[in-house]
């Protein structure tokens, strides 16, 4: 979860970077697009407050930039913050939007711009609702509603959370996942804290998925097919409860999802499955260091001998599941 400091940070040293990019000419975006619209996105525009059409909707959807389509926000972060513009508390992904400062009009600012096609959509502010503390000031002209029922949260927990999180980025239909702890308190959500086995945290990862391109059940036979259900409080040579196989289901179809999958799948072991399924609480996303690990440390030495031979299995297994431009994945072919 992005807080101000990150936000800072962003803003002076560097945004991450795109999932690709989208360019095109001045008269191109000006014919694309109607005036409005061109005039707020492409030229830095405000438009007046409560005049925007998605200013107090709140009914399920994801927002994508009015220019490129790029998902930008999702309802589920929506809250009504009185300001005149719809405002959100995170956006989709990390990577689909950017920061940079803004000192127009005689005030310090951090402007909010898409960062696949540079779109202007707002400023961001760090007087929103906790735990982010975020207040994303949009523009409703910056924002193209796609009505979807389809976008759903999943939580796991197999050992460490490189290797769970490396394994479900490969998959089609999941738009993001996140390293981090869910079983225990907000206060001892820190690595050094958790790795101590005292904290009643797991290593987890949590998805952001599409149910209308992978099922809630595929993501369980592939959660509990790719680490080692039946082994207690250990995945390896990670030992410890903070190394449990667990599912934290988000609500009751969730529960008997995983209660199904789980007896189904006990035939694919000689010993019990004894992975924990215990209701949500809360996840506590991990230090910057641990996301996105495998992606950015491929030749790191646990990355080679742990998690490449669980993605080798992974293809092996279920490559009709698997995102077709994943750069891992073609290098792999290759």
């Amino acid at each position: 979860m992005l807080n101000w400091l990150d936000i800072i940070k962003f803003a002076n040293k560097g945004n991450p970077t795109p999932p690709k990019r989208v360019e095109k000419t001045d008269e191109e975006w000006k014919a694309q697009l109607s005036p409005e619209v061109y005039r707020i996105t492409r030229q830095k525009g405000t438009e007046r407050a409560f005049s925007g059409e998605h200013c107090s909707i709140f009914e399920p959807a994801l927002y994508g930039c009015a220019c490129c389509d790029t998902w930008l926000f999702d309802s589920r972060q929506k809250f009504e913050s009185g300001t005149g513009w719809p405002s959100f508390t995170q956006p989709v992904r990390e990577n689909n939007v950017k920061y940079e400062k803004d000192l127009s009009h005689g005030m310090r600012r951090i402007e909010v711009v898409c960062n696949v096609c540079d779109a202007h959509l707002g400023h961001i502010f760090p007087d929103g609702p906790m735990p982010s503390g975020l207040r994303y000031c949009i523009n409703s002209a910056s924002l193209k509603k796609v009505n979807t029922t389809s976008l759903r949260t999943a939580t796991f927990a197999g050992g460490c959370f490189w290797c769970t999180e490396a394994i479900f980025q490969q998959l089609k239909g999941v738009l993001n996942v996140n390293s981090g702890y869910s079983g225990g308190a907000a206060e001892t959500a820190t690595y050094d804290r958790v790795k101590t086995g005292n904290t009643k945290h797991a290593e987890a990862i949590q998805v952001t998925f599409d149910e209308s391109q992978i099922s809630y059940e595929d993501l369980l036979r592939i959660h509990l097919l790719t680490h080692d259900p039946t082994t207690l409080n250990r995945q390896g040579a990670d030992k410890g409860p903070q190394y449990r196989s667990a599912i934290f289901y988000h609500n009751d179809e969730q529960k008997a999802a995983a209660q199904a999958i789980m007896e189904e799948i006990q035939s694919e072991y000689n010993d019990p499955i004894v992975t924990e399924l215990a209701a949500y609480e809360a996840f506590h996303k991990a230090e910057d260091f641990h996301q996105n690990f495998y992606k950015r440390n491929e030749g790191y030495p646990y990355c080679q001998v742990v998690i490449s031979p669980k993605l080798q299995k992974l293809r092996a297994k279920y490559s009709d599941k698997l995102k077709d431009n994943n750069p891992t994945i073609q290098a792999k072919k290759a």
